[in-house]
């Protein structure tokens, strides 16, 4: 990694740099846009990506995934692909103040048109933390930043799947994070597009509260045969993270 000796000439106004606890890695962040979530994290570490893999990242939002699993995995080239210019642009300031321009490029465009943009069969994984809402209940501006990335309003679930088995090429992985409620969507469209469910683990907040999150890896071309992992918990107790999580998070 580059040693930037100040960090501030890659920022703009209300950013601010945020460390990610893996080979000194930082990120740009705008709290007033969107900040990354947990679901982020865990998708980083759930996803697997082989020596010389090439691996996109649908809705990179501001680069948070390919930098994480740059810094985990011995894949050759990530790609993350941003519809919203000014998140776009984080990520690309980032990837410059982590020195991964060789690593990871990020594009401006639109997951609907991902299979036009690079081409049919062109990556060995594909990553995704789409939208998760479907209805535009409680929206007050649907344009806003953090509308756009937690509710379906410029991608939806099968957009992302049907874009991503266009992209992979046979035998190539999605790995995802989505919310339990969708599973019956998410699966119904996995088969839908050739892609055949391998992987499923459930994130649980606590060991008592129900499941709020799912990973999930799917196969282009797959046999049928889904393995479902022990379920993975969050919290002790409240505000102390089980090892699992501390591990994932490289702390």
């Amino acid at each position: 990694m580059c040693d930037f000796s100040d960090e501030e000439v890659f920022l703009k106004a209300n950013e601010r740099i945020d460390d990610l606890q893996r080979n000194h890695y930082k990120i740009i962040q705008n709290p007033g846009r969107f900040c990354f979530g947990m679901d982020a994290v865990l998708l980083s570490g759930f996803a697997r990506a082989r020596q010389g893999d090439r691996v996109i990242d649908l809705g990179t939002g501001t680069g948070i995934i390919p930098i994480l699993m740059e810094a985990k995995t011995k894949a050759e080239k990530f790609t993350g692909l941003e519809i919203q210019p000014d998140s776009a642009d984080m990520a690309r300031r980032s990837v410059r103040m982590n020195g991964l321009e060789k690593k990871i490029e990020i594009i401006t465009g639109d997951i609907k048109e991902a299979e036009s943009l690079f081409g049919a069969a062109s990556f060995d994984v594909v990553t995704s933390n789409p939208p998760y809402m479907t209805e535009h209940h409680g929206l007050t501006n649907p344009e806003a930043p953090k509308a756009i990335a937690r509710h379906e309003i410029l991608c939806t679930l099968e957009d992302v799947i049907s874009q991503s088995s266009r992209l992979l090429k046979p035998g190539g992985n999605l790995f995802m994070v989505h919310r339990p409620f969708r599973l019956v969507d998410i699966f119904v469209l996995l088969r839908e597009y050739k892609l055949e469910p391998k992987r499923l683990k459930l994130v649980y907040p606590f060991a008592d509260k129900e499941p709020n999150m799912v990973l999930i890896e799917a196969n282009r071309g797959g046999r049928a045969r889904m393995t479902v992992e022990k379920p993975l918990i969050v919290y002790k107790e409240q505000g102390v993270y089980t090892e699992e999580i501390y591990d994932i998070y490289g702390y």
